[in-house]
């Protein structure tokens, strides 16, 4: 299964290695990432495939949420499907 995870929050050393570093721990591939600053917000969308995911895909999106807490972040992961339900016109 394929799903977006975004990343949102002010903008410091170490975020994109801490997430790419959670999902290489539980056999998340990333398929494509896009990433900017905005003034001081680091901004990141993430294509991913948990096809081979060690976790059911609510406990995964649950432990980014618990990561970015922990980091004072936003990170939120959907399944692409519900995801581009959400943004289609």
């Amino acid at each position: 299964m394929r799903a977006i995870v975004t990343v949102l929050g002010k903008d410091r050393v170490g975020i994109m290695s801490a997430v790419c570093s959670l999902l290489a721990q539980h056999n998340v591939n990333i398929l494509d990432i896009s990433q900017t600053i905005l003034q001081d917000y680091f901004t990141m969308v993430m294509l991913v495939d948990t096809a081979r995911c060690d976790l059911p895909f609510a406990d995964l999106a649950a432990l980014l949420a618990q990561e970015g807490e922990q980091r004072d972040l936003s990170i939120r992961a959907q399944r692409e499907d519900i995801f581009n339900a959400m943004h289609r016109i």
